[in-house]
């Protein structure tokens, strides 16, 4: 590592006033990571009306950009180690600012596999910031609280998610749009493509933007008081609890937390990214559907709010989990079963897309209560186990692929069925499979 050795600081030496202004700045990367990644929801039904794709192809939005996390995350973990937390934080943030730059040459040629190259940069950037921010809010503090402070970071984070879409859409939507999208199917070849052309090209203001103050945060957080935390020693303890593992791949726990995080982000981004096309299933134009994330991610914010409130005070972290992924696994069946139309906050839709907002409560306590359990115990294997745990990401790539996948073959609401695999896979690591610390035959 590029400091010196007396430039680490032991988390248990740290003042209150150094943990709350950590934890702040820690909160200010993590409403980075929800804007750039929540405006997904809102890219996803752009990019597939302006370069006109099907259902799956409009979600490989979300699997360029996740993909990132599963092939960075390994070097992002041995960067860290080398640079430092501040210094791979300002280079994960370079990186990110470049991608938005991409933005540019894909807008003025309407490509959407550039388009696709800029959110695979811009993702490969956050898997080192993730990589980094993650253990450090996790072990900053008793690993009791962990998830109270995590659920401090979703905040920032899924506030920023409810700013970006709306944010996003109103800077590249206007009124008369949705005259336009009824007007596309019978323009002629070379009207259609002038107008889609105007259409796409709106997003270089706002990512040229997003690139340059990418570029200044990344000064801001390598000169900023943020301490170089030392997670690689180890006590006496647990390093003899240790001595026989070899490999990250000897802990169960952490191996079968970060398959837990695949299939978590993955219900979750479908979550999100998924409502606004079921809304248009339902008639509902994309000008009224827009919304819709934003009320997933404020069911989301509800969830964080109590699970500050409670945990640990009135109940224990795992058993949060537990009740988020069972409600989870309910919530599920109740979006392809249940049938019927309501008018709520000024819309009228069928009931199951308002099970689809709920899913955003249902998965707010569940990445805070994954990532202290499979962090466990792993000592100097902390950086690295982390870095598993994001490679986890992927499974926003990989899971909303699959729901565009079924929603071609047969509908939107029927691939919602690929949610229940998942959260019962969380039930079962919230109940057991955090506890296996040790390989079977």
């Amino acid at each position: 590592m590029s400091e010196s050795k007396t430039e680490l600081i032991q988390v248990s030496s740290l003042s209150k006033k150094q943990t709350m202004i950590s934890i702040g700045i820690i909160g200010m990367l993590f409403f980075i990571f929800g804007f750039v990644s929540w405006v997904n929801a809102i890219l996803i039904p752009y990019f597939k009306i302006a370069c006109e794709l099907t259902h799956f192809k409009a979600y490989l939005v979300t699997f360029a950009f996740y993909i990132s996390y599963f092939v960075m995350s390994v070097p992002a973990s041995y960067l860290l180690n080398r640079t430092g937390f501040k210094k791979g934080m300002m280079m994960g943030f370079w990186i990110m600012a470049l991608g938005a730059f991409i933005f540019v040459p894909a807008a003025l040629t309407r490509t959407y596999e550039i388009f696709l190259i800029g959110l695979f940069t811009i993702g490969a950037g956050l898997a080192v910031l993730q990589t980094a921010a993650n253990p450090y809010i996790t072990v900053l503090g008793p690993k009791e609280s962990a998830a109270q402070r995590i659920s401090i970071m979703g905040i920032f984070n899924k506030g920023a998610g409810i700013l970006a879409p709306l944010v996003f859409a109103a800077v590249i939507l206007k009124a008369t749009d949705t005259d336009l999208f009824a007007q596309l199917s019978s323009m002629g070849l070379s009207e259609k493509a002038k107008a889609l052309d105007e259409l796409v090209r709106r997003v270089i203001l706002p990512y040229v933007c997003v690139g340059t103050v990418l570029i200044a945060l990344g000064f801001l957080v390598r000169y900023s008081p943020l301490p170089e935390i030392d997670t690689e020693h180890e006590s006496e303890e647990l390093a003899t609890a240790n001595m026989g593992k070899k490999n990250i791949l000897a802990f169960p726990h952490l191996v079968l937390g970060a398959i837990g995080i695949f299939l978590h982000v993955g219900t979750q981004v479908i979550a999100i990214d998924t409502i606004i096309g079921y809304a248009n299933s339902m008639k509902i134009p994309l000008m009224e559907a827009k919304i819709f994330p934003s009320y997933t991610l404020a069911a989301t914010i509800c969830g964080y709010i109590l699970g500050i409130i409670t945990i640990p005070k009135y109940i224990s972290q795992i058993t949060a989990l537990r009740f988020c992924t069972l409600l989870g696994t309910v919530l599920t069946l109740l979006i392809v079963f249940s049938k019927g139309e309501v008018s709520f906050l000024n819309h009228t839709a069928d009931i199951s897309i308002w099970f689809v907002v709920l899913l955003g409560f249902a998965n707010s306590l569940v990445w805070a209560g994954i990532w202290p359990l499979a962090l466990d115990g792993l000592g100097k294997f902390t950086k690295l186990g982390a870095s598993i745990m994001i490679m986890g990401l992927c499974g926003n790539a990989i899971l909303p692929l699959l729901y565009g996948y079924f929603a071609d073959q047969f509908s939107v609401r029927m691939a919602y069925w690929v949610l229940l695999p998942c959260y019962l896979y969380l039930v079962f690591y919230a109940i057991y499979g955090y506890r296996i610390r040790r390989w079977k035959a």
